[in-house]
């Protein structure tokens, strides 16, 4: 667990999803360790994310857990009320849940691969904000972290063009919800990972394909999901971030640089 302690964020409420394991699992622990109340959510990875809020727990933080897929119409709105309900308000909310549901290449993309693939990773994003809206506004403010990707920019490798689309439109989403709803002071934020070995390459990436990225990572290493962190505190904390509205903080070791 990344022990960085960010004053302002102490006592602080933050929902992460898709905080079982990966980038997810390791922005929760840093979280906690900043003195911040976490609800880890979880879609199939019900013993991950126990063990998350175990270990968060065990150092002396507070966390609890919450199932749902939050592609399904409904499942956002439980999760904001979920949270609010056990913690009393909710400040920071970090949309990380998504994935690639398989790499496709276009002769066999059909329908229903493409609507799945954007409500996980584009309607899932859009839902979660907008429930959290009125929690955040009713705190007083709060801070929305998007989890884009380097793919977004640069469309992704093969089979993957749908995943890349769907975190293109999380970027544009991110710049623009952000004018929005910096009215309720609500700062809205992206995070953009590289190559970050979690169980998303586990699953979709081979030993040749990891290798193959890692030569095009000026730092010579692919990342790791605490490399990850340092952009969640900073972008969570008002003190350090209070005049960044609408940007995507790329974290690739050099192998992008915008």
């Amino acid at each position: 667990m990344t022990q960085l302690s960010i004053p302002d964020l102490a006592g602080k409420v933050v929902l992460v999803t898709g905080g079982s394991t990966g980038i997810g699992a390791a922005a929760a622990g840093a979280f906690a360790a900043s003195g911040i109340r976490v609800m880890v959510h979880y879609n199939e990875s019900r013993d991950a994310a126990e063990a998350v809020a175990a270990e968060i727990a065990a150092a002396g933080g507070e966390a609890a857990t919450l199932q749902g897929d939050i592609s399904q119409g409904g499942v956002p709105k439980r999760l904001v009320a979920d949270t609010v309900a056990r913690f009393g308000r909710l400040d920071v909310l970090i949309n990380n849940a998504g994935g690639m549901l398989g790499r496709v290449a276009l002769p066999e993309l059909t329908d229903e691969h493409y609507h799945r693939v954007m409500n996980l990773n584009a309607l899932s994003v859009v839902a979660m904000t907008r429930e959290a809206q009125p929690a955040m506004k009713a705190a007083g403010g709060g801070a929305i972290i998007n989890v884009t990707s380097i793919a977004a920019r640069n469309g992704g490798g093969g089979g993957a063009v749908l995943y890349a689309a769907s975190k293109g439109f999380v970027s544009t989403f991110t710049r623009g919800i952000a004018k929005e709803l910096w009215a309720d002071r609500i700062r809205v934020n992206a995070v953009a990972p590289g190559v970050i070995m979690t169980p998303f390459h586990e699953r979709y990436s081979n030993a040749q394909q990891i290798e193959a990225m890692r030569q095009t990572v000026p730092m010579g290493r692919v990342g790791t999901p605490d490399d990850c962190v340092g952009a969640f505190l900073f972008l969570a904390s008002d003190a350090l971030s209070g005049y960044m509205l609408g940007q995507v903080i790329e974290v690739n070791g050099g192998q992008l640089m915008p």
